[in-house]
């Protein structure tokens, strides 16, 4: 949805003229929208839990369909398939999806000096995957590059003004823990 501050349509909304669509529409086809960010390029991407398989990543563009519930990358929790999003190329891709899921909990674009390797690419804690994924963008596409496993579910993650990085993990014994790159000795 996009809307002006006092909750009416933002003008130049993309199903503002359609009559079968609600005004304030500005994409459609989510399933489960676990992070929104906008990159250094102003373009929003967002983050979504797929069923059983099929998390993704996807750039968000006006008026685009990103197929839910017709495709997915991943089948119904009862294991009934659906359609996988390459059997209908009329709907927009993910950039990249996951399965098995990697179960997000939110991301961030990295923009720190810390990890100058990492800048611009996309960080994502992993709550079914115990990891952090680092995925970098190419023209539009996701290539996962690395994936450093805690052995724990991974909820959030935030950048630090010094460009450390925060993540949270999610059970009862929970810890907050702060990334910076290893020192030399």
């Amino acid at each position: 949805m996009r809307l002006k501050p006092d909750g009416s349509p933002a003008p130049g909304n993309p199903f503002a003229e359609k009559d079968s669509a609600n005004p304030e529409l500005w994409s459609i086809g989510h399933r489960n929208i676990l992070g929104l960010r906008f990159d250094a390029s102003g373009q929003l991407w967002d983050l979504e839990h797929g069923p059983r398989g099929g998390d993704e990543l996807n750039l968000v563009k006006p008026g685009a369909n990103y197929g839910w519930p017709l495709v997915s990358d991943g089948d119904h929790y009862n294991g009934t398939p659906i359609p996988d999003n390459d059997t209908r190329p009329d709907l927009a891709a993910p950039a990249i999806s996951w399965t098995p899921v990697i179960a997000p909990g939110n991301f961030i674009f990295y923009s720190g000096s810390l990890f100058p390797e990492w800048q611009g690419q996309t960080l994502i804690p992993g709550l079914e995957s115990e990891a952090l994924v680092r995925v970098e963008i190419i023209d539009g596409k996701g290539v996962e590059r690395a994936r450093y496993d805690f052995g724990a579910r991974l909820r959030d993650i935030a950048q630090g003004p010094d460009g450390a990085i925060w993540l949270i993990q999610d059970s009862r014994s929970a810890r907050l823990l702060k990334l910076t790159p290893k020192r030399a000795r």
